[in-house]
């Protein structure tokens, strides 16, 4: 069975292209991450949600509480806000890792 991702933020280094190239499908939230897009992007479904905008961090928690089980990965060079540190489940900075070395690990994950 496929993992579902939403990837949330510009995404700049392609990390949704490569998860889309392991077989991850791919939902994208370009703006606002809130419940409603969130939602619309199919959070109910979710396997991962993918954060690269550390602006909208607050989205971290919205998917935690409506689905538990997704698993938050943030893929940024910039840290993660207190409030939310403990609700990430790995945070990686792109400067240490390649797109394709996370996608490879977050693929193999299912």
């Amino acid at each position: 069975m496929s993992q579902i991702a939403i990837v949330a933020g510009p995404d700049p280094d392609g990390l949704g292209d490569a998860l889309e190239a392991e077989g991850v499908t791919i939902h994208r939230i370009t703006g606002v991450v809130s419940l409603s897009t969130l939602q619309e992007a199919g959070l109910d479904e979710a396997d991962l949600l993918v954060l690269t905008d550390i602006g909208e961090a607050s989205g971290i928690p919205v998917a935690k509480e409506n689905t538990p089980e997704i698993r938050v990965v943030v893929y940024s060079p910039k840290n993660l806000p207190d409030f939310v540190k403990g609700q990430a489940d790995l945070a990686v900075d792109p400067e240490l890792l390649d797109v394709s070395v996370v996608a490879e690990e977050l693929a193999a994950e299912n």
